[in-house]
């Protein structure tokens, strides 16, 4: 990630399980905003943190600091209260967090060479695995208690995951998905899907992980590009849209079709819908440039809403209707600067 010491930047940004809100970590500290109204919910300016991870819309919120203090060491977890500004409680690691999840009943701590489950309540250790160096914090976690799986990189020369049950604490597979290692995965909320990006950026894949089997192949470009983030619009069923953010300065969107059965497995390359060049899309935040798809419609022309969060501090909002012909046709709705907004207004 690029040093932009001399101007404030965003260090970190995630939407939370519903993605109703979402919190950025600045050099100052981390905020909270609705997603639906662009509102500033939270603040909390005492220094620079790299995590900041919610709980639905619960006043919990993840915290690891990025060290510019002792007491915000990035090897530091606080579970902190954003209605009582008390820490509930505080975990601490011989080695740097690189990402944290949850759901409401799991915690997952992620370190270089180890991930760590635990209850949430209680912060028992449920399981410690051990990994392949994995110094960019790679994962993804599926929210959906029935199907609770976290994915984490089972290779460190070739794009492989390993994917487990962390409900009930085995190893659900291993999917193999790329010849070279990974770049960016995500799970459905679900659970029913995860895809996957290599380091060469040009193909895009999405595993069925009941059964390990591919269900879809998407070309992003002919030549190699970073894949910054991938995002599963949030259907109950059948995520319909995926979308890919990349150093190429776009967005690119793919349909997974329009199945009657949730569980269809169809062998065909859906249609590319379509790319979105937002103007700061060439100022991202490596790795963790975040995007949702939210509100979509399944009957007649789908409509949906993505919400895209940039490295320079900017939140945008795109209306997206897609018809029966899979064309795409998209509008920027809503931008707003996230490091200036204040507590009165925020849009």
């Amino acid at each position: 990630m690029a040093n932009h010491s001399s101007s404030p930047s965003l260090l970190c940004a995630s939407f939370n399980q519903d993605h109703s809100y979402f919190a950025v970590g600045t050099r100052d500290g981390v905020r909270i905003f609705d997603t639906n109204t662009g509102r500033l919910c939270y603040e909390r300016a005492v220094g620079a943190f790299v995590i900041a991870e919610m709980l639905f819309s619960s006043s919990l919120l993840a915290i690891v600091g990025a060290g510019d203090q002792p007491s915000l060491s990035p090897r530091r977890l606080c579970l902190f209260n954003t209605t009582t500004g008390a820490a509930l409680r505080e975990l601490n690691f011989l080695t740097s967090i690189l990402a944290v999840r949850m759901n409401r009943q799991r915690l997952i701590v992620i370190l270089q060479d180890k991930a760590y489950v635990y209850e949430i309540n209680s912060l028992t250790i449920l399981d410690t695995i051990d990994t392949v160096p994995n110094i960019k914090g790679l994962c993804a976690f599926s929210p959906c208690l029935d199907a609770c799986y976290l994915a984490l990189p089972a290779s460190t020369t070739k794009g492989s995951a390993l994917l487990y049950n962390v409900m009930d604490c085995h190893l659900h597979c291993e999917i193999e998905a790329h010849r070279s290692p990974l770049a960016a995965m995500v799970l459905s909320s679900n659970g029913m899907y995860i895809a996957t990006a290599s380091e060469q950026g040009t193909i895009i894949r999405v595993h069925l992980v009941s059964d390990a089997t591919k269900s879809y192949s998407f070309r992003r470009g002919t030549y190699p590009s970073t894949i910054f983030s991938l995002s599963f619009g949030p259907s109950k069923q059948l995520p319909d849209i995926l979308a890919a953010s990349s150093s190429s300065g776009s967005i690119h969107l793919f349909t997974l079709g329009f199945a009657s059965h949730p569980r269809c497995r169809s062998k065909r390359s859906s249609g590319f819908l379509g790319s979105i060049i937002p103007g700061a899309v060439n100022d991202v935040l490596d790795p963790a440039y975040h995007h949702v798809l939210h509100n979509a419609v399944s009957a007649g022309v789908k409509r949906a809403i993505m919400s895209v969060i940039t490295y320079n501090g900017y939140f945008q909002e795109y209306n997206l209707s897609i018809d029966a012909q899979n064309e795409l046709s998209w509008s920027l709705v809503r931008e707003f600067n996230l490091l200036t907004a204040t507590m009165d207004k925020a849009s």
